[in-house]
């Protein structure tokens, strides 16, 4: 598609420690299209979240550079109140911890009326209420008259997701940013929270950025998967490559680490995601915690290289990377 929902360019979010800015989220290029699922997939720590709250422009004191292109337009320019016009309307944001998102003091019903009133001032109070209780059945939630007027400390986890859900597609948004909207939730209510978010992206054909850390989620929900470790995008490419061919390191260790039928042992992958000022800024980030791999295989400033049409890695070093108990894998794109 050469006109894409959102274009991310060069797209990098410092925070303030001490007295220094230090970058959470590294010079980061990414597109999305309508009726699309992009998956962006790492540990904790790695950047997923803080580029959300920088599409959405919610970070107060981050210094944020880059273009950020929504329908061909930059939002990064925009003044405060244009934004507001936009957030919840065009584009909004399911939050990761739906208690902290809800305000604990209004009913439910109200909280999803308000999101209307903001951007819809015309419609009648029956008509809104009328448009909240079809978005509670929407998003499968039994009697929505009742909940209607319950306060968010009186419903489950499930429940309370439905209703950031809702306050989200209230207005037909045409980017949807979903930011684990499955964590702490059993497999029962994640597998509905998921197909719900599929129908919402078929039904008004959003595009969709599914971030999370479970990479089952990722196979089942996305169209592509953008990788990101340190706050850098090391590896992207559509689904089924990316699953069937992984290449960066970081994208081959996190599959090893997800259990397998007939697998003896997990895959562990040594050390964490560094703290934010202590991150590497030279080199291939994610050299540390490889160090059976020899240096000269990392680049000294890595670059994100197309090595099939759509699939992109970071570093040389994934030519030469192998597991250490599978020396034989080692080479299998040759050491040039």
């Amino acid at each position: 598609m050469e006109n894409p929902l959102l274009q991310i360019n060069h797209l990098s979010t410092s925070f303030r420690i001490g007295d220094q800015y230090y970058r959470a989220v590294d010079d980061v290029s990414l597109s999305v299209n309508k009726n699309e699922v992009l998956g962006i997939v790492g540990e904790s720590g790695s950047g997923k979240s803080a580029l959300a709250y920088s599409i959405m422009r919610l970070h107060n004191r981050a210094k944020i550079e880059g273009e950020i292109l929504f329908r061909g337009k930059d939002i990064m320019t925009l003044k405060n109140s244009e934004m507001n016009k936009l957030r919840g309307n065009d584009m909004a944001m399911i939050f990761q911890d739906p208690l902290t998102a809800l305000n604990p003091l209004m009913p439910v019903g109200n909280q999803i009326g308000e999101t209307l009133l903001l951007h819809q001032p015309n419609i009648s109070k029956h008509e809104r209420k009328e448009r909240v209780l079809e978005l509670l059945h929407l998003v499968g939630i039994p009697r929505p008259n009742y909940v209607y007027e319950q306060f968010p400390h009186e419903l489950s986890g499930g429940m309370r997701q439905r209703i950031v859900i809702a306050i989200a597609i209230a207005n037909k948004p045409e980017l949807l940013i979903a930011d684990e909207p499955t964590t702490a939730l059993d497999v029962t209510i994640q597998a509905q929270i998921l197909d719900l978010i599929r129908e919402l992206k078929e039904d008004m054909h959003s595009g969709v950025i599914l971030i999370t850390h479970d990479l089952g989620v990722v196979a089942e929900m996305a169209d592509r998967v953008a990788v990101m470790y340190a706050g850098e995008i090391v590896e992207i490419a559509d689904v089924v490559s990316l699953f069937e061919n992984p290449l960066h390191p970081y994208t081959r260790s996190l599959l090893n680490s997800v259990p397998a039928e007939g697998q003896d042992r997990l895959h562990v992958i040594q050390g964490i995601v560094p703290a934010l000022q202590y991150l590497p800024r030279e080199g291939c980030r994610f050299r540390e915690r490889i160090p059976w791999i020899d240096p000269s295989a990392h680049e000294e400033h890595p670059e994100l290289h197309e090595v099939e049409p759509g699939h992109f890695v970071r570093c040389t070093c994934f030519k030469q990377f192998y597991f250490p108990d599978k020396r034989e894998e080692a080479g299998i794109y040759g050491n040039s």
